[in-house]
């Protein structure tokens, strides 16, 4: 189970790490806290932290969910396209927020085949 350990927490460093940057961030376009509107570029920082904690929140059960009633290695390897496709996200939607979707879909599309495949393991379990 080493493997989903280290898959979980290179997305919670990620995480770290786009908390780090919307604070930076605020100081950067001023836009002091309590705010959560403002500059639209820190709204981008700001967005891409809040996108990925809605998706971890997915993302982690469905990634222990499956390691334990599937196969860990496999889940190990799903749970990467999502933390390879947070720092695509990340870039891309800093930049241009139309020009997301790559990055977005790498997690959506783990996140789904986590839960469909856990889903699938508890069932098969149970019978």
């Amino acid at each position: 189970m080493e493997l989903p350990v280290l898959v979980t927490l290179a997305a919670i460093l990620e995480y770290m790490f786009f908390t780090f940057q919307v604070g930076l961030a605020r100081g950067r376009y001023e836009v002091a806290a309590p705010a959560t509107t403002g500059n639209a570029e820190w709204e981008r920082y700001f967005r891409v932290q809040q996108n990925t904690v809605e998706q971890l929140i997915v993302f982690l059960p469905a990634l222990w969910i499956f390691s334990t009633y599937v196969d860990p290695m496999i889940g190990a390897g799903i749970g990467m396209l999502f933390v390879i496709g947070r720092p695509i996200y990340y870039r891309s939607y800093i930049k241009a927020p139309k020009t997301r979707t790559v990055g977005f879909l790498m997690g959506y599309i783990a996140n789904a085949v986590l839960m469909l495949g856990s889903i699938g393991g508890v069932i098969y379990r149970m019978i």
